[in-house]
């Protein structure tokens, strides 16, 4: 929690944070066909997709902590991207996993790539949830490395 703390005590951090989870949060939900635009701003969230909806919060969320730790780190330690590529890696697929259910686009993707595209479409609709649970462990784990190796390289103390 020290670790947490003292990446989030500059406000650079805590606005890129936010900013991150913005963009991601209705990124994920307008794919999701949570939001619509036309012909006005709409937010849909019916019962039966409540689940997926807490789970595209949840990933925003992390996604948006796990990079502000790491450009906290890269800032700090003035290291090589290469050495710590490993979190924005994490970052990247937890975020990217998330954006399962295609939606429209989906439709997309069938007439693109034909029956692939329809198999793999299916896929995604059908394993949404399990698949946003395993983008959240993966930034658990990358939100656990980088608190790791901030504590460890910067001498912060837990």
């Amino acid at each position: 929690m020290q670790v947490f703390k003292e990446v989030f005590s500059r406000s650079i951090y805590v606005i890129s944070a936010i900013a991150i989870f913005i963009v991601l949060f209705v990124s994920l939900s307008t794919i999701s066909e949570y939001f619509f635009f036309s012909p006005y701003f709409i937010l849909n969230v019916p019962l039966s997709g409540l689940p997926g909806f807490l789970l595209i919060i949840a990933i925003a969320a992390m996604s948006g902590i796990v990079i502000g730790m790491n450009v906290y780190r890269i800032k700090t330690l003035r290291k090589s991207m290469k050495s710590m590529g490993g979190g924005f890696l994490g970052s990247i697929i937890g975020a990217s996993a998330g954006a399962c259910s295609c939606g429209s686009i989906g439709f997309a993707i069938i007439s693109v790539f034909g029956t692939a595209g329809g198999i793999a479409t299916s896929f995604l609709t059908n394993y949404e949830i399990p698949l946003r649970l395993v983008s959240l462990a993966i930034l658990g784990y990358t939100y656990y490395a980088t608190t790791k190796a901030l504590s460890f390289e910067c001498k912060i103390k837990n």
